[in-house]
């Protein structure tokens, strides 16, 4: 018991480290560049354009009908093979950013979807432009409607980012993989980063809540 305590104690501010310093950065830039590719993404899907549509329908086809850890293996340690060379970080940020704007896009696109078209036809009729209306108009509402699947899958790429310990990437798993095979103690190791894992997401719930109340009101 006395050991377990030790182990614990030593291993409990490198987990944290690797939390705040890999974990998180690439939640964040995954998220956000993932935000801006499924906003285009799903404007894309919308249009009249079939071109648009049909490539943009074709990626995320693609990419929600693929496993993740297959799509980080194929970026990683296939496309060198074809001569496109990127680092592990690189690799899981295009990855993870190509994943969640795929998924995303779906939400965004229901959303505005979901906008019933007189207002677009009433927002015309007093000489709006079509951009006009979008920014103005329709996307505060689609946000409210997306916001909830929007968190979700927010909370999803956080612990999506424990893959990236299949590209060498030392974040908070690989960190604790390293201690369990020094320790000889894989179920405490493992144990811990479940923790972290769930007090962190429990934490990004709350704040979704919070955030979706004041958007009701």
């Amino acid at each position: 018991m006395e050991r377990m305590l030790d182990i614990i104690q030593s291993s409990a501010l490198p987990l944290f480290w690797a939390l705040l310093k890999m974990t998180i950065p690439l939640t964040l830039i995954s998220f956000a560049l993932g935000m801006v590719l499924a906003l285009i993404t799903a404007l894309a899907r919308i249009s009249k354009n079939r071109l648009l549509n049909g490539f943009f329908f074709l990626y995320v086809w693609i990419f929600r009908g693929t496993p993740l850890l297959v799509q980080l293996f194929i970026v990683f340690f296939g496309l060198p093979s074809v001569g496109i060379q990127m680092d592990a970080w690189a690799a899981a940020i295009l990855t993870f950013s190509l994943n969640t704007g795929a998924y995303a896009s779906e939400n965004i696109r229901s959303a505005l979807l979901a906008i019933p078209q007189g207002q677009y036809e009433s927002a015309a009729s007093l000489g709006m432009s079509r951009w006009q209306i979008l920014y103005r108009i329709i996307a505060p509402q689609a946000f409210k409607i997306a916001l909830p699947p929007l968190s979700n899958n927010f909370v999803s790429l956080v612990k999506d980012t424990s893959l990236a310990a299949s590209i060498t990437i030392v974040e908070i798993f690989m960190t604790a993989q390293r201690i369990a095979a020094r320790t000889y103690e894989p179920l405490l190791l493992y144990s811990m980063v479940a923790v972290y894992y769930l007090v962190f997401c429990t934490f990004l719930n709350y704040l979704q809540s919070v955030l979706e109340k004041r958007m009701v009101y």
